[in-house]
């Protein structure tokens, strides 16, 4: 039995490399230095999000939104997260960023252009339908950010125009007064998570760990993929290595998924018991998510790799 895949993504343009629905990593870059916007492309992010929001000071607005502009509209794909609805922001950057939307919606620009943004801050409802409205065709993450958006998580991942849900762990954070540890987070992680299910949406993208890179970060990613998230947000080009192989499938789980299904199918490829359609299910997603982001599977009968008298760090 063939596995069912999920729709497989397939590189659209430098700047998203993975399709919205499955990307892993979500690069903030200061769009106030556009000086960083090639090295950002060029890295291991599935997502460039040139970022006018909480990383640009309030006199660096106009400049930073017109570089993310100019930069989209000269052939480079990008995403964008834009200030909050409830802010004296929000109208300009509407506005601007029509002027990015791509022809493939009705926009001017023929190569490159805005492919979706982050709405920082969203509490309601209107503020993602208002947003999307405004920018038509264009995919709208709600990034949910304090106790009153997370109050209303339910009915944001329901709105018409939500295409997925983001946690801003800072500004929660500091809204509510919580740690950072995974026990303190655990519950605003599960609604994400359930939100998303519930509606239909892509898999939650979770919140950029500060400073750390390296086993820190995969600890971090592996929170987050433990709480079924299945995106995180990344400050600086060298995370986004390590969030995309801990938000991947595992050699262990592939090889898994592998042996599972030939295992069915040697057995009749029929259901024998209550255990078998979730293993089922789980292992056609495994391999769909391999696929999608090129994993590679070495079976047991392969040839090992020669040794080599390098130690490997």
């Amino acid at each position: 039995m063939a596995p069912t895949f999920y729709p497989a993504q397939i590189p659209t343009a430098a700047g998203q490399k993975i399709g919205p629905d499955l990307a892993r990593s979500w690069l903030l870059t200061n769009a106030a230095h556009p000086d960083r916007f090639a090295e950002a492309e060029d890295s291991a992010a599935d997502v460039v999000v040139l970022d006018i929001e909480d990383a640009v000071a309030p006199k660096d607005k106009v400049a930073a939104r017109e570089a993310a502009v100019e930069w989209m509209t000269s052939g480079h794909t990008a995403w964008v997260r834009m200030n909050g609805y409830a802010t004296k922001y929000w109208e300009d950057d509407v506005e601007a960023l029509a002027a990015a939307l791509p022809s493939a919606v009705g926009g001017p620009v023929a190569e490159g252009g805005l492919a979706g943004v982050i709405l920082a801050m969203v509490e309601s409802t209107d503020h993602v339908n208002e947003t999307a409205r405004r920018l038509p065709g264009i995919p709208v993450i709600a990034l949910v950010e304090t106790a009153r958006g997370l109050q209303r998580i339910d009915s944001i991942a329901a709105a018409k125009g939500t295409y997925r849900l983001a946690f801003g762990i800072g500004d929660f954070r500091r809204d509510t007064g919580m740690g950072d540890g995974p026990m303190a987070l655990a519950y605003a992680r599960s609604q994400f998570t359930i939100a998303s299910r519930a509606t239909g949406l892509p898999g939650a993208i979770d919140g950029p760990t500060v400073g750390t890179t390296g086993v820190k970060l995969a600890e971090a990613a592996a929170v987050t993929s433990e709480f079924g998230m299945t995106g995180k947000l990344c400050l600086v080009p060298e995370q986004t290595a390590t969030v995309n192989e801990g938000l991947s499938p595992s050699s262990e789980d592939v090889a898994w998924a592998h042996e599972f299904l030939t295992e069915f199918e040697e057995a009749g490829g029929e259901i024998r018991n209550g255990s078998d359609l979730p293993r089922l299910s789980r292992a056609n997603k495994i391999l769909a998510l391999a696929k999608a982001y090129n994993v590679q599977w070495r079976k047991a009968s392969d040839p090992a790799p020669a040794p080599s008298d390098t130690y490997h760090y």
